[in-house]
C-alpha cells in the first residue's frame, strides 16, 4: 500500500495499523490452507462466522482486539440477531479505525449500517468535531446501536440518514461536499457497488481511502455462477479497481474481503 508521507506523523498508529494487516493476512493463509474445502459455509475469513471456531483467529483476537466496552456490548447484542452474519467482522473494524486514526481523518462516509457496530468504531476514531454520515434504508437495526452510540458519548458525530445511499451520496455532491471527505466504508447492496465507488471517488479527498467489504464474497468471485448478480457486480467491480490508475489499491484476506484503494 502506498501512502503518503504526512501520513506517517502518527507513528504509533501507523505500526498498530501494519501490524494488523499482518496478522490479518496470516489468518487468511492459515485458512485457505487447512480448511477442507476453502470456500465451504460463508464469509470464511470472519472472526464470528466462517473462522469462528479457528485456532489462530482465536489467537489473533486474543492479541489484538482492544474493542471499546460499548463496542463490545454491542457486538454482543448484535450476535443474537439472525442476521448476524452480515455484521463487520470485529477486526476488520479495528483496522479500518486504526487507518481513520492514521490519516486523522474527520469526515467519514458508512454505507450500510445494520446496527451500527462500524459506526461506533468510526465515531470513536474520529475527533470531537468529526463526524460519519450513516446511510442506511432500515432504521430498526440502526436503532438497536443507539444506546451503545449514546453509552459511548459519540452519538453526536454519528449522522445517520435512512435513505437509499445513492440518494445521500448525491446530496452530499449537490452541497458543494467533493473531495471533503477523508474516509468510506461500501458495505451494502452489492448491485450499487460500482455506483458507491464512484461517487465516493468524488467525495473522498486525495489521500483519502475507500473500505470495500465482502470482495471475496465467500469465495465465489473466483467463478462466478451465471446469473448471480451480486457475485458478478463484486467481481467486476474488483477487477476495474485493479485497473483503476486513481487509486492505489490492496485487496486483503480480513472478513468477508476487505478492499483499500487509496485515492491518488
Amino acid at each position: 500500500v502506498l501512502i503518503k508521507m504526512s501520513f506517517y506523523s502518527v507513528p504509533k498508529e501507523a505500526i498498530v495499523s501494519a501490524a494488523a494487516v499482518g496478522a490479518v493476512f496470516a489468518v487468511g493463509l492459515y485458512i485457505g490452507k487447512h480448511a477442507s474445502s476453502p470456500f465451504s459455509g460463508t464469509d470464511i475469513f470472519k472472526s464470528h462466522v466462517g473462522a469462528k471456531n479457528n485456532p489462530l483467529m482465536k489467537y489473533v483476537l486474543d492479541h489484538s482486539m482492544r474493542e471499546h466496552p460499548a463496542l463490545k456490548k454491542l457486538r454482543l447484542k448484535t450476535l443474537e440477531d439472525r442476521l448476524n452474519f452480515i455484521m463487520v467482522a470485529c477486526e476488520e473494524s479495528q483496522l479500518i479505525a486504526n487507518l481513520t486514526r492514521l490519516i486523522q481523518a474527520k469526515k467519514a462516509i458508512e454505507i450500510g449500517v445494520y446496527t451500527g457496530y462500524n459506526a461506533l468504531n468510526f465515531a470513536l476514531a474520529l475527533p470531537e468535531d468529526g463526524r460519519v454520515v450513516a446511510c442506511d434504508i432500515c432504521e430498526d437495526y440502526a436503532n438497536i446501536g443507539r444506546p451503545f452510540w449514546k453509552e459511548a458519548g459519540v452519538e453526536h458525530k454519528i449522522d445517520l440518514r435512512i435513505q437509499p445511499a445513492l440518494r445521500t451520496l448525491d446530496e452530499l455532491l449537490a452541497a458543494g461536499e467533493a473531495e471533503s471527505y477523508d474516509i468510506a466504508f461500501i458495505d451494502a447492496d452489492k448491485k450499487n457497488y460500482d455506483e458507491y465507488y464512484e461517487k465516493c471517488l468524488l467525495l473522498i479527498r486525495k489521500g483519502g481511502i475507500i473500505a470495500i467489504d465482502n470482495v471475496l464474497w465467500s469465495g465465489k468471485v473466483v467463478n462466478p455462477a451465471e446469473g448471480d448478480v451480486d457475485t458478478l457486480c463484486i467481481d467486476r467491480l474488483n477487477k476495474k479497481i485493479h485497473k483503476d490508475v486513481r487509486v492505489n489499491v490492496s485487496m486483503l484476506t480480513v472478513g468477508d474481503g476487505l478492499t483499500l484503494a487509496f485515492k491518488l
